[in-house]
């Protein structure tokens, strides 16, 4: 949520939210319940468009703990 603070972790890769657990699912069991008690997705796609590198990215990249790299293994 805006205001919440994260810590970057740079030599260990990783990244977290410096947040409570209770809080954290606090926050996944509202999420939840507010979509009908499935997993959470966005209630609408996105309308903007989307650039053909961002898309050629968003296919090859690794996730942040790995460095967010591309990784050209992933087009197979």
């Amino acid at each position: 949520m805006n205001g919440d603070k994260v810590r970057i972790d740079i030599p260990n890769r990783r990244i977290d939210v410096m947040i409570a657990d209770e809080e954290l699912e606090k926050r996944r069991k509202a999420m939840n319940e507010k979509h009908d008690g499935g997993d959470w997705a966005p209630a609408e796609a996105r309308s903007r468009a989307v650039s053909t590198a961002l898309k050629a990215y968003a296919k090859m990249a690794t996730s942040a703990d790995k460095g967010a790299v591309r990784d050209l293994s992933r087009l197979d």
